[in-house]
């Protein structure tokens, strides 16, 4: 039978989630911190984590990259009350497979912790993306500029990582605002523009390419 760790601090949850996952099948095993999901990733093998993002002391976002580092093909999904678009992109880019927003349905979870336990063994999650003389470590969430670091915001992370994903090609504002902001702004919002000029101070001014009246393109060349 599968084995499944779940990750909550919230006992309440861990209990009505590991009865559901034990019901369809599976072995269940929970723990309320970060730091024993690790130690415990580290000495059993699980088909599937759940982890959640708001934890105490360490945060889920830094265990599920360690745990990729130190596991690199265990499949985690993540179930969060953190519903907003950045956060699931952070999440994905650091290796998760899955994202659950809560509050959730029941029934849903069990059917994607049965497909996501059930699928092949993953391949190493990428970690890297380099573009011309930009490379971003998605594990670490750090950025270097010909080998030099250079300190971004949470947000020009994910904001660069999307252009430079398809670099020399053109992202529009709007796509932008949905992938990055998840419609928190309104297609009239200049916040593309404000956040592509602070990576420009810190990449260089050529960049980042304006398209007139469509977007902007990562250049490589």
């Amino acid at each position: 039978m599968p084995r499944i760790m779940v990750v909550d601090d919230e006992p309440r949850i861990c209990r009505f989630v590991s009865r559901a996952l034990e019901r369809d099948g599976h072995v269940v095993q929970w723990v309320g911190t970060g730091e024993q999901a690790l130690r415990l990733a580290d000495t059993e093998e699980f088909a599937l984590v759940v982890l959640d993002l708001m934890l105490p002391q360490l945060s889920g976002i830094d265990v599920l990259r360690q745990m990729l580092e130190r596991r690199p093909g265990q499949r985690v999904l993540v179930l969060s009350a953190i519903g907003d678009v950045a956060a699931k992109v952070e999440c994905f880019a650091s290796g998760a497979v899955d994202y659950l927003s809560k509050p959730f349905a029941l029934a849903e979870l069990v059917a994607r912790v049965r497909i996501r336990a059930a699928e092949p063994a993953r391949p190493p999650s990428r970690r890297w993306i380099r573009a011309g003389h930009v490379a971003l470590d998605l594990h670490r969430r750090t950025a270097d500029l010909d080998g030099r670091s250079v300190q971004l915001t949470q947000r020009e992370f994910v904001l660069l990582s999307h252009l430079m994903r398809r670099a020399d090609q053109v992202c529009g504002r709007e796509e932008l605002l949905t992938d990055v902001w998840g419609h928190a702004f309104d297609a009239a919002s200049n916040v593309v523009d404000v956040y592509v000029r602070r990576l420009r101070t810190k990449l260089g001014a050529d960049s980042i390419e304006t398209i007139r009246n469509v977007g902007y393109s990562f250049v490589t060349g």
